[in-house]
């Protein structure tokens, strides 16, 4: 539009009447509009598009890190330093992450080793591990030096014939935060989704289908074993008999359940959490996947190799420290750790997922 707002006095070519009805009748589909959110702040996890597109929103993972929270998508690696200084990784060696998961670990670990070394990284989630493979190799790390597999713990003995055994292990225990904020994955009670709780979705049946089966009793056993609940009895007298679908389903029986004992919103939470956890281990069998990992480690270490593992809840550490102390004993370990390792301070200011975890190690005898 020219100064005296004339159109005709538009320096750019108005498009012609045929022009504009082929645009407005085109058969072409239209361009898919971005999430909107109320507020400032995305909150939910399909509304978190910068979040969850890191390379082109470098500066928005940023700020969200500053404020203490792990951004949408992503998982933030915990105890890097602590774990580096147990493993001490050294050019030319052998590694496995037995837990690849967002390949945090995996790319603080991989430069220690070169020259000459190489890592293997393992996982069963099939929906994370292509991306998380797509993010090293773009870093620069290739078939050479980098080995991805999708297995659990039992494929062990065929990696060790495979590498010639290893001088490096770390195992990480926990749900990946990518994993937990995703509503359809079903792992968390703050947001509606299926029931679901699988690491893999293409094996085994979702917890759903598991809370079905349970009776009262089976119900409370299960949260006692797995995640020490102290209102077992309640929830599952709450939930039993119940159709519980989705995460919401199970949150408000939850809630209901625990009304009645007057508690505190913080303590709700924490049975909240408790339950989900206690459900996950059973639809994954995690105790049963770990206690096989821990017998077939020895074996694949190497002489003077060195492991790492990170566990989150009394159930994991009762299990690694035992086995760590009995291959001391046994003379398969010359060296465990004392006691378990924890984050900073400021660790578990910055990353609160971090503040429950322990980190244990221990090393191979020489023969």
């Amino acid at each position: 539009m020219g100064p005296t707002g004339d159109l005709s006095a538009c320096p750019f070519p108005r498009p012609s009447p045929t022009t504009y009805h082929a645009y407005m009748t085109s058969d072409q589909p239209p361009r898919p509009r971005r999430p909107r959110y109320k507020g400032t702040h995305p909150r939910r996890y399909a509304e978190k598009y910068k979040e969850l597109a890191p390379e082109q929103h470098a500066a928005e993972l940023e700020k969200v890190a500053a404020r203490g929270h792990t951004p949408a998508g992503t998982h933030r690696p915990i105890m890097v330093a602590e774990i580096l200084e147990v493993l001490a990784p050294w050019p030319g060696e052998v590694a496995l992450d037995a837990t690849l998961g967002y390949g945090g670990h995996t790319r603080e670990l991989l430069p220690r080793l070169l020259p000459g070394g190489r890592l293997f990284g393992v996982d069963v989630d099939p929906l994370e591990l292509p991306r998380t493979e797509a993010r090293l190799r773009a870093l620069g790390f290739d078939d050479e030096v980098l080995q991805v597999r999708r297995m659990n713990f039992a494929g062990l003995p065929r990696l060790k014939a495979e590498s010639g055994g290893f001088d490096v292990v770390l195992a990480d225990l926990g749900v990946s935060s990518m994993q937990i904020d995703n509503p359809a994955r079903g792992f968390t009670w703050k947001a509606e989704g299926p029931l679901d709780l699988r690491l893999n979705p293409q094996r085994g049946r979702p917890a759903a289908e598991l809370l079905a089966s349970l009776d009262e009793v089976s119900l409370a056993e299960l949260l006692v074993e797995n995640s020490d609940e102290p209102h077992a009895a309640a929830i599952a007298r709450e939930v039993h008999g119940r159709e519980v679908r989705t995460t919401r389903d199970l949150a408000e029986r939850i809630r209901s359940a625990l009304r009645a004992e007057g508690l505190e919103e913080e303590e709700n939470k924490k049975a909240l959490q408790r339950t989900f956890q206690a459900l996950r281990i059973a639809v994954n069998d995690e105790f049963t996947v770990l206690d096989q990992f821990l017998s077939l480690l020895p074996g694949c270490l190497n002489p003077g190799g060195r492991v790492a593992i990170l566990t989150f809840h009394s159930g994991e550490d009762r299990r690694v420290k035992k086995a760590f102390l009995r291959g001391l004993r046994d003379g398969l370990y010359t060296q465990v750790a004392p006691d378990p390792i924890r984050a900073s301070s400021e660790e578990r200011h910055s990353n609160p997922r971090s503040t429950s975890a322990k980190l244990r190690w221990a090393r191979r005898s020489p023969g």
